[in-house]
Order: C-alpha cells, then structure tokens, then sequence
C-alpha cells in the first residue's frame, strides 16, 4: 500500500550541503519533469552493507520488461521499435514529427508502456501514421529483426484509438476485465468469469487466506478451460526472475541474519511460485527491524488490477536515515493509543496492535512499478491476516520527497491557487512537516490501524477496494495530525501544522489534482479517487455551515476552510464509514460512497484548472532518474562501491533496455 505523489513538498533529515544548487530537473517533456535523487551518506555505510545495495539494486533492475509486460501486451514491441527507430534513423532529426516521436517515446519509458501512469489513458500520438510506417521502412531490416513482423500490431497500438484505449477501467457497469487494456488476463476472459474462478478457490475458514491470483496471468483456452500462468522461474516471465534471483543470491551471500533467511525465502517463492511462500517470506520481512538496508522486491501492488488481485512488479532498495526516524519512533511507541484513541466503532480496533514499525528511509534504487514515479510512502505486508498477527512496516521516502521539494521551489503554485496569505504562509511555514507526518501516519497507524469484522477476509470489497483503503488511511492521518496529542508528543510545535495540510489536502482532492485529468475524463486512480472522496464528502457535509467553501475572485474559483474544527471531526466521521465498511466488507456502501464523491468532475472547473496550470509553465508529474553504482575493485577483490548521479534520461532508459532487457518481445 503506498502514497503517491508527483508534487511532493515534504522533507526531513540532514541533507548534502551543496544540495541547494543540485541541478534537480534533468528533463521536461509533456506533462512530466524527471528529476534527479541524491542519496546521501550512502559513502558512509560500512563495505558488507555498499555491497550489499549494490546487489539488491541490480536485481532492482532485472524486473523492467516484466511491468511493461503487465501494462499490455504489446508493450514491449512499442518500446523496442521505437528505441530502435531513435538509434538507427537517418533522417530528418529536426522535422517536428520526428520530435513528436521522441516525446512519445519518453512517455512510453515513463510510464512502461503506451496508457498514461495516472490517468491509465493511451497516448495520442502527435505524429503520423505515414510519418512512422515511413521512418520504420526506413531502418534496415537487419537492425528490427523479429519487430519486423509486429509491425501490425505496433501500429494499431499507437494508432488506433479504438484498441486498448484505457490500461484501466474500473466505470460501473462495464466488464472491467474486457474494459481494461492490461495483461493480467487473456484468451476472452469475462468479469464473471474471473470472480468465479478466484471465488471457487477462497476457502471461507481460512485464518490465513491465500492471495489468489497476486502473482499469475488469467487466461482462458480455446477449448473454454481457465488456468493461471504463474510468474516463477520456469513459468511466466522466467528469463527476467531468472536474473533477479541471481542477484539475490548474490545479496543473499553478504547479508546477515535474519535478512539472509528473509532473502532465501523470496527466492523460494520466486522459484516455486508458491504463495504460501510469500507469506511465509512477508512474515519475516515484516519482523525484521533492525537490518540497516532494505528493499522491496516482487509482484506487490494490486492497483493496476481492475479487480485488485494481480500485482504488479516493483523494486526499491533503501537503508535507514536515522536522524529522522525521530518521528516514526515515536509514531509507533504511541500506536496503541492512536487506535484506542480512534473514532471507529470500538468492535473494529485493535485491542492489541502488534509489529507496528515505522522509519524514515534513504532510497538508493527504483525499480519497476516504482520507477520512474516512486510513492513517497509505502506500508507492507498487503494481506490483513498478516498485517493483524504479525504487524507492518512503513516507511516515508526522505530524499525522494527532498528532491521533489527542490524542484517545486519557485513556481507560483501556492500563489494561483491557494487565496488566502495566512494559508500560504503556514504552508511555507509547515507544509514540508505536515505532508512527511501525514505519510508517517498514513503508513504506520492508517493501514495498520482496525480490524475486519468475524468471516470478512478483506476481498469483498473488490474493484473499489484500493479507494477505500487508501482513503481510511488518508483519513486516519488527516483526523490525528489536528490532536493535540502530536502536540505533547513533540510531532508539532501547533495545530497550524495540521491547518497547513488541511487547507493543502482540501485545495488538491477538490482542485489542483484535476489537472491531471484530460477533460472530459473522470477520475480513474485510486489515490486520485480516494482525495477526492475525502475532499467532496467533507464539503456536502459541511455545506451549511460553510466548513469548506468556494470563493470567486477576479475571475478565479478558489475552495477555502473556513473551520479547521470542524473540518476534523468531518474527517473524524468519514474515518468511521470507511472503517465500518472495511471490517463489514460492505460491497454496496463502499460502491456507492465512490461513485457518489469520487468520479465525477465538474467540466467548468476542470477547464479553468487545466487553463491556470498551463500559464504556470510547471509540469503536474514528476519522476526521477536512478543513481548508479560501480564497483571499485584491487588485486581482483571487491574493495568498495561508488555512486555516481547521472542527468540524462534518455542515456538511462536506452541503457536499462540495453542491459537488463531479458523478455521475449510477445510472452503467452
């Protein structure tokens, strides 16, 4: 579970003295800014531990292709022919099509694929069809190899705008699964279809319930029969796990115990496929919290399932800050309180909360469903059975959120669209404590936070289940930060804390988010969905006494709090809905809260968002270019590890397919 983010401003934590004048922005294109992330004392951690980021971080790599895969099938012969039309053309390299093509081709590297990472639509070409048939035709043939014979399905990829037009559908009333342009299913699969295989398999008395489905592709055979295609080596996608395994054996040979335990039994279940496995290795990953370094690695996420059961595949190899771990160690000494303390029902709390830990990290690697755009937080494990016996760990991303901040300073974005000076000053005052507490709490307390009611097994709420839970943890953060008890902590020096995010929070899920939306469109992701919910929820709610309201001045819409108050105890509120139908697996309330506050978007105000966005000159995305690591070796040892910052997206992507490309173009 994760928070995103392209426009994060939060930060903690010492940082380079020279990173004031880092050149963050490193490329601009469309929508999109790509910067650069600096991690600092990586020079200071000891040998066995630099080699150890080292080793994490190529198997970080090794999983590319597989997500590229996932988003669709023809992905990765879009990719390959593309790049190998930018490193084999001839021609005109000036002509405006030409540059067309090179933008979509680093929207395509950004997003892995050819639907946009947020809004989950296809790209529209700015370029020809005839233009590109013709700079194809003219590459020679020896260079396209076997793209030579996809060039059929290239075309109607990036052409047609009736094929594949959305990675994700999840609008009401459709077939989600026939809907969705993703790769998680083949072979005509229905909705229907889908639900009954994976409802066929649950077994409703299962404390400890599989995650059917997390790590395998759907598909139905001409002759009607259903089966899975597992991800493992051996099976789906095997040449890739293949390397990553390798890697982490390699990781596996310098890493200490519990780690080594923990890193051979994620190469079990790669190896096997297993899910029982992956439990087994999330329990002990879970209940390793004293390893320095640490990383993600696997089929994970479920949000670019319409269904929320596949996962997509995602890397990240971290090491602790521990200067600014002051705060989530005190976050998770009190989660006892903040759930005793919560304004659910009392049957849906905890009255024990075990293994809550969270940490303040230094990233040191992205790779896959992380890469480029990263989530700034992250809460594992998934499963809720696990989550409930054995606890969570959560981390806030420190240097990827100090990157984002150094790009955003300057850009008049808190002057066009935030009206009031006492507003703005509390958030250059307090907005970067605000966001990093609201991911700490968000992680840490909100997803760990509850308990499901007797036989709900935490699926039932299904395609509006990441919404949902993403919004409970929203709300967890947003009730606790306005309590005086982060006071008295030490969190906060005031409550203008709390003011400072609730105005942010409040402008964003009503306002400045829509400009991430082509109009016309409604909103499709979930953490999108899940601000919104929140934001237009609170309004109605609080409508007559004016708690929030729109204002009109000199021709510009601008949404306001008027009572922090009573803002909070609206959250308060919410936070028990969203609990109650959570613990309840309440199918119908979940859908309907959804579709009630978070879909829908006013044409006129989105218009006007788009067109103030765009005078601003800024970019609504933001993602990130990877250090790279070499090894520094004498006399044939292995003696240290140097990182060294590179500025050239283009140079990285071109690099990444060149050396850690190892799917066939088609994988059935």
């Amino acid at each position: 579970m994760t928070v995103l983010t392209g426009l994060a401003t939060s930060c903690g934590g010492d940082k380079p003295a020279e990173a004031a004048d880092a050149p963050w922005i490193v490329d601009r294109f469309d929508d999109i800014k790509v910067i650069r992330y600096e991690v600092p004392r990586f020079e200071e951690l000891p040998p066995d531990e630099k080699l150890l980021v080292y080793y994490l971080a190529e198997a970080a790599k090794c999983g590319r292709d597989i997500l590229f895969d996932q988003n669709f099938k023809y992905n990765l012969a879009v990719r390959r022919t593309l790049e190998c039309a930018y490193e084999n053309y001839a021609g005109d390299r000036e002509n405006p099509e030409w540059k067309a093509l090179e933008k979509y081709l680093k929207k395509v590297w950004f997003a892995n694929g050819i639907h946009h990472h947020y809004s989950n639509d296809k790209f529209v070409p700015e370029f020809s069809q005839p233009y590109f048939e013709a700079v194809i035709a003219s590459i020679p043939a020896e260079k396209l190899g076997e793209l030579a014979g996809l060039q059929g399905e290239v075309v109607r990829s990036i052409f047609d705008p009736a094929y594949a037009q959305t990675r994700l559908n999840q609008s009401a009333g459709v077939d989600m699964i026939a809907a969705s342009a993703n790769n998680y299913y083949g072979g005509e699969l229905t909705q229907e279809e889908v639900e009954a295989y994976y409802t066929a398999r649950t077994d409703a008395n299962d404390p400890e319930p599989i995650s059917y489905g997390l790590n395998s592709r759907l598909v139905k055979e001409a002759d009607g029969t259903i089966r899975e295609k597992v991800w493992k080596v051996g099976g789906l996608y095997s040449p890739a796990i293949e390397k990553i395994v390798y890697w982490l054996r390699k990781a596996e040979s310098v890493a200490a115990e519990p780690q080594k335990s923990t890193i051979a039994s994620l190469i079990n279940y790669y190896e096997t496929g297993d899910l029982r496995e992956f439990d087994r290795y999330n329990v002990m990953w879970v209940k390793d919290t004293l390893s320095n370094v640490d990383f993600v690695n696997g089929f994970i996420e479920n949000y670019g399932d319409p269904l929320g059961r596949k996962a997509s595949w995602e890397a990240n190899v971290n090491f602790l800050d521990k200067e600014a771990c002051r705060r989530t160690q005190i976050i998770s000494e009190n989660a006892q309180w903040f759930e005793d303390n919560s304004p659910v029902d009392p049957r849906y709390k905890k009255k024990v909360v075990k293994g809550v830990s969270a940490k303040v990290i230094t990233v040191a690697m992205l790779g896959g469903d992380c890469y480029p755009a990263t989530p700034i937080g992250i809460n594992l494990p998934n499963a809720d059975w696990i989550r409930k016996e054995y606890g969570s760990k959560s981390v806030t991303i420190d240097n990827i959120t100090y990157a984002y901040d150094q790009a955003a300073h300057g850009n008049g974005f808190l002057e066009e669209f935030m009206l009031r000076g006492e507003d703005r000053a509390r958030i250059e005052q307090y907005g970067k404590l605000a966001d990093d507490l609201h991911t700490d709490i968000h992680e840490c307390l909100g997803h760990g936070s509850g308990q499901l009611a007797p036989g709900v097994k935490g699926s039932e709420l299904r395609s509006y289940g990441s919404t949902l839970e993403e919004a409970r943890a929203d709300l967890f953060g947003l009730y606790y930060l306005g309590d005086p008890k982060l006071v008295e902590l030490g969190l906060i020096p005031s409550l203008d804390v709390a003011k400072a995010q609730y105005a942010e929070y409040v402008m964003n899920g009503l306002m400045t988010q829509l400009a991430r939306i082509e109009l016309g469109k409604n909103v499709e992701e979930s953490h999108m969905r899940n601000r919104k919910l929140i934001a237009e929820w609170c309004y109605e709610k609080g409508k007559e006494e004016k708690v929030i309201e729109w204002v009109k001045e000199n021709g510009k819409t601008y949404i306001v709090v008027n009572d922090f108050e009573k803002l909070r105890e609206l959250f308060g509120e919410l936070l028990r809905e969203m609990q109650r139908i959570k613990s309840e697996g309440d199918y119908e309330a979940g859908a309907a809260i959804v579709e009630q506050y978070a879909v829908k978007i006013d044409p006129e105000l989105h218009a006007e968002v788009l067109e103030r966005y765009r005078a601003l000159g800024i970019e609504p995305y933001g993602g990130f270019v990877n250090p790279e690591y070499e090894l520094i070796e004498q006399e044939g040892e292995i003696v240290d590890v140097k990182i060294v910052y590179p500025n050239d997206y283009t140079g990285q992507m071109l690099g990444y397919s060149k050396n850690y490309s190892f799917l066939p173009t088609l994988n059935d």
